[in-house]
């Protein structure tokens, strides 16, 4: 089975664009090409996109997925590294959620001490220019 971009695109949900960037950053190989020059995308292509996206979904950045599509790729590989992987990220995703909920407190609590009124004193502006 060959299917051209559009067509990998709709069935792997990685839109045309991101996957000639793929291919352009090395994280895919080269598309086959029909006499005519167009571009065509076998199974292994579309296992390939159908991996990114759903790693893309979880939050792995491009570097972290080019480990991945490797060890992917490795049938000797050990279950391990991947593991390794995985909980580093969700170190990483939790240390996140830390700082964007450390984020949304502050925010809340200036929002808390502005009036919002029509005066134009305002906590949060203050805050942003360094003026607490």
């Amino acid at each position: 089975m060959s299917v051209t971009i559009g067509e990998a695109a709709r069935l792997s949900g990685v839109s045309a664009k991101m996957i000639r960037y793929y291919e352009e950053t090395g994280l895919l190989g080269p598309a086959e090409r029909t006499a005519s020059g167009y571009c065509v995308y076998g199974e292994s292509d579309l296992h390939a996109l159908r991996f990114v996206r759903r790693a893309r979904d979880l939050g792995f950045s491009m570097a972290e997925i080019a480990d991945l599509l490797a060890l992917w790729r490795d049938r000797s590989r050990a279950s391990a590294a991947v593991k390794g992987l995985a909980l580093a990220h969700v170190a990483d995703l939790r240390r996140r959620i830390g700082e964007l909920e450390a984020m949304a407190r502050t925010l809340e609590t200036l929002a808390e001490r502005c009036c919002g009124d029509g005066r134009p004193d305002c906590p949060i502006l203050d805050d942003l220019a360094g003026r607490q």
